[in-house]
């Protein structure tokens, strides 16, 4: 079973972390534009159970995401299987009404400026995400792939790299959750 282990942080300063990130090793790459669209299970409540199914767009390139609850206390351990979708120009609206069909339900789209780049932290490759995240704000993420038999020294990886990176400010909440949060006290 493939997991993620991921700290997410909020970040004044993106500058300073892009160049602590260069400093650690890590290469950066040209920033994209990613639109993630979140659907409601007709069943159960994914906020109740901490589950997430999205369909994320970069241009005409798609793959749809499940992600599992969280598993830990400090990072956003969790169960993600993400499976690409043809390369297609209708992909994105065909897999949106083939969902709607099934009883899902459009959230929200959770748009962002995403640059990464790639690094080796303690013997992990660490890919790190600097998100300009519209309506939310600013944030780095760090994330490693794991196994059951890796997840603490993943945790531990991508807690020491945060240190490193002097990142404090740790949010577990998606950015589906504060952009519904920032709407919530918006209106």
């Amino acid at each position: 079973m493939k997991y993620e282990v991921e700290q997410k942080f909020r970040v004044s300063d993106p500058a300073r972390v892009e160049n602590l990130v260069t400093q650690c090793g890590g290469a950066w790459g040209e920033a994209i534009v990613q639109v993630d669209t979140y659907f409601r299970h007709p069943a159960r409540d994914f906020a109740v159970t901490d589950e997430a199914l999205r369909i994320r767009r970069v241009n005409d390139q798609c793959c749809i995401t499940y992600k599992g609850p969280k598993i830990d206390a400090t990072t956003k351990t969790r169960r993600e299987l993400e499976l690409d979708l043809p390369r297609q120009a209708t992909t994105y609206d065909d897999f949106c009404e083939l969902l709607e069909a099934l009883g899902f339900q459009r959230v929200a789209d959770v748009r962002k400026r995403r640059r990464k780049a790639r690094l080796q932290w303690l013997g992990k490759e660490v890919e790190v995400a600097l998100d300009n995240v519209e309506l939310v704000g600013v944030f780095v993420e760090l994330e490693v792939a794991a196994d059951v038999a890796t997840l603490d020294a993943a945790r531990q990886c991508v807690s020491q790299l945060a240190q490193r990176l002097c990142l404090s400010e740790n949010e577990r909440r998606s950015y589906l959750e504060l952009l519904l949060n920032s709407r919530t006290h918006a209106g």
